[in-house]
């Protein structure tokens, strides 16, 4: 366990903002986190765990302690007539995971392709992309009980799965019991517990998903009838890397806004005043809209708020237009956020929900 005071986190978080953690801890174990849990300096303080901060929007510096989790490993733990299991550390590189399937022959996360962040923030956001959700290939995961250093393991059915959420994302009163299994369905488990490996459900025999027109027009254009897992995994970071920016080079969050859902009646109502909304039928009835056309409609692509500005390609992805030490704030980013929020509800009737965690 590694322990760093008045830690910059520039470096931490996807969108490069200026911020200090008052103490950070790295844990690249299970033991670690134990370990930070029973100190008598540390245990009873308030805990943010951190993986690549890819979904976080500091808006000052953090006075909790931030746990970074860097639990690495790539393994291959059972294979069965249906399924390759697959674990990995919370710490990995989500795309590089993703990548190390295919790579061993695993196939089943392509559309999954250059998400950024962690394995381990993977299961709180439920990360979804080109018609596969993390849910779709979940087994299950191992976590740490932040009160009493237990482990404990969940399976599909406990984490609580929805769109863009989990039970990681709830809050709860009850504290998650120690023994292996545990974690009943609906217990919230926000800031109360530590993911340390994640395994995932690759079926056998694999198929492609090729349900979203993207990959349809490049499967078109390569004219290929039965395209591999490797084809659709590069399918798929050409066009996120045509549409997103990376966070190398211009700091984001990615998607800012979950895509809302609304009644086929709502729906009917807003095409019935705007023919051209980008909409998607879903398996419940509801009707997804794409938030990104919402804001571009409003007008917002490229606009700025400060050194907050609106991705000129994407309009869903908020962008940190400052550099270095004269980066974006958290505020400017949340200041540009509600501006949208506000657009959009007025000519919509729609109310915008953010997907990072505002910290």
């Amino acid at each position: 366990m590694l322990v760093e005071k008045n830690a910059p986190l520039q470096h931490c978080n996807t969108f490069g903002i200026v911020a200090r953690a008052h103490t950070l801890v790295r844990a690249r174990s299970a033991e670690d986190v134990r370990a930070l849990v029973a100190d008598p300096l540390l245990a009873g303080q308030s805990l943010f765990v951190l993986g690549g901060g890819s979904n976080i929007v500091l808006t000052g510096d953090v006075k909790p302690v931030v746990l970074k989790m860097e639990i690495k490993g790539l393994r291959l733990v059972a294979e069965t007539p249906q399924a390759f299991i697959v674990e990995a550390g919370a710490g990995e590189s989500w795309h590089d995971a993703v990548a190390w399937t295919l790579a061993h022959g695993f196939p089943g996360l392509e559309n999954l392709a250059l998400i950024p962040g962690t394995v381990g923030a993977a299961p709180v956001q439920n990360i979804g992309a080109y018609g596969v959700e993390l849910q779709d290939r979940f087994d299950s995961l191992d976590a740490i009980d932040l009160a009493t250093g237990q482990p404990f393991t969940l399976d599909a059915a406990q984490c609580a799965f929805g769109y863009r959420d989990s039970v990681f994302k709830h809050q709860a009163p009850a504290a998650p019991a120690g023994a292996e299994g545990s974690g009943p369905r609906g217990m919230g488990l926000a800031g109360r517990a530590a993911i340390t490996h994640v395994r995932f459900r690759l079926p056998k025999p694999w198929k492609p998903e090729l349900g979203y027109l993207d990959l349809e027009r490049k499967r078109a254009e390569a004219g290929v009838a039965e395209p591999t897992a490797q084809q659709i995994f590069d399918w798929v970071c050409e066009v996120r890397r045509a549409k997103l920016p990376d966070p190398a080079v211009v700091g984001n969050a990615g998607s800012f806004f979950k895509n809302p859902t609304v009644t086929p009646d709502q729906c009917s109502d807003i095409i019935a005043r705007e023919p051209r909304i980008v909409h998607y039928p879903m398996p419940d009835g509801t009707i997804k809209l794409a938030a990104g056309w919402l804001i571009d409609a409003c007008g917002w692509k490229g606009k700025s708020v400060g050194k907050a500005g609106v991705y000129e390609k994407q309009a869903l992805v908020l962008v940190n237009r400052g550099r270095g030490a004269d980066s974006v704030t958290g505020g400017e980013v949340m200041t540009l956020a509600k501006a949208i929020q506000t657009s959009v509800y007025e000519r919509f009737g729609i109310r915008l929900e953010p997907e990072p965690v505002v910290v």
